[in-house]
């Protein structure tokens, strides 16, 4: 992430499709030139794009690259609900930060159910544009205002990869996928509904 952000190396080094093993794969990155957004869920590669500031699309697909991409193979996962508290993505790391002291990290894991209120984000960087700093990649991204939403969440925990995969000030990089599949990007804020599921790797 440094890398892209900082030195402008915007294209993709991985093509997802080369990733071999697809069984119980998650994984979550922007795509090459920072023209989109990508999510693995389950084995199912997904891209999205801007159209306007309103709307966007998302398409079902392998054939795409990445500047940096973050994966894992997940095997069986455990769902438990979270406490009704747990409402925010400061209050989620917090809570992932606790119960998860003893188990092997970093770790992928998942959320499902209802979503009160969410900002999501697709990066739309101009064709050509050259980027030297985060405001820069984030140029002409379209943010865009979910509300009473079905949705699925796929993110990253990790203490230790600030600025690799995750952003610089929280241990947790999140994409969201909408239960529709017409809505995916970056999870920027969420309030999550009551009766949310979070699932974790099984050790």
């Amino acid at each position: 992430m440094r890398n892209v952000m900082w030195k402008g190396e915007l294209a993709g080094t991985i093509a997802l499709d080369t990733i071999a093993n697809k069984q119980g794969l998650y994984g979550l990155g922007p795509m090459a030139y920072l023209a989109g957004e990508l999510m693995i869920v389950d084995g199912k590669s997904y891209k999205s794009t801007v159209l306007s500031d309103s709307t966007m699309a998302v398409e079902e697909t392998y054939a795409v690259e990445a500047p940096f991409f973050v994966y894992a193979n997940v095997g069986e996962m455990k769902a438990s609900a979270i406490p009704d508290s747990i409402q925010t993505i400061k209050q989620l790391e917090a809570y992932l930060d606790e119960i998860t002291k003893s188990a092997k990290r970093p770790f992928a894991f998942k959320l499902t159910g209802p979503i009160k209120k969410a900002k999501i984000h697709v990066l739309n960087l101009p064709e050509g544009a050259k980027v030297s700093s985060p405001a820069e990649a984030h140029r002409n991204q379209v943010s865009y205002h979910l509300t009473h939403e079905q949705a699925e969440i796929i993110g990253f925990f990790s203490t230790e990869h600030k600025a690799v995969f995750t952003h610089h000030d929280t241990f947790l990089h999140m994409h969201l996928l909408t239960a529709d599949r017409s809505k995916m990007g970056h999870l920027d804020e969420a309030l999550f509904g009551k009766g949310i599921k979070l699932y974790l790797p099984v050790e």
